[in-house]
Formats: structure tokens, sequence, C-alpha cells
């Protein structure tokens, strides 16, 4: 396991990056793990991400890319709710990038 400094706080990662115990989650930590993931929050990712967190506290699961896609479409729209969109916000893979910028479990699907 490897740690994230945030704060001049160690906060403890697994294997893959993301966080080892989602509670630590906040907003600076979401930017630290963004820096590491290369990605630059804006609003748009924020929306993602608050998304994801949302649905993780409904279903207790991080959603895979295809039912990601379909209920972003849901909430925000067709112009937002398709991987194009989501891959020019999360490159390295929608759900999985995403997923762990939002402080939440690996999707099940994603290797």
């Amino acid at each position: 396991m490897s740690a994230l400094e945030v704060g001049g706080k160690s906060i403890e990662l697994d294997e893959d990056g993301f966080l080892a115990d989602i509670a630590d989650w906040n907003e600076d930590i979401a930017v630290a793990l963004a820096k590491t993931e290369n990605v630059d929050m804006t609003d748009a990712h924020w929306e993602v991400v608050n998304f994801l967190r949302e649905y993780y506290a409904e279903y207790k699961i991080a959603p895979m890319i295809r039912i990601l896609t379909k209920a972003i479409g849901k909430k925000f729209g067709k112009e937002k709710g398709n991987t194009k969109y989501l891959y020019e916000l999360y490159p390295a893979g929608p759900a999985k990038q995403a997923c762990k910028i939002a402080g939440l479990p690996k999707p099940t699907g994603c290797v």
C-alpha cells in the first residue's frame, strides 16, 4: 500500500491508488488524487465526481462505464451522457479514474 500526503496528513491508498478508507475522502484529497491522474478539476469534472458519490451513497456500488453513461445522461442530458464526453474529462477511463478521484472503490469490471 502507498500513501498520499494531503494537508500534512498521510492518506492510505490501495495497490491501485484508490483510497483504502472511503471515509477519508474530502475535496482536498480529490484534488490531490486528480493530480496523480494528471486531471485538472473543472466544474464538469466535479459534476461527475459528485454524481458518482451520490450514486454510491444510494446503491453502495461504483457503476461500470455503461451504467455511468446511462445514469449521467438521464440526469444531465445526452450531451453529457456519452462515452466521448466522459473520456474527454477522464482519459484513463471515466468509471475507473473518476471513481478514484471521487474516493470510491474500483468499479467492478474495470481492469
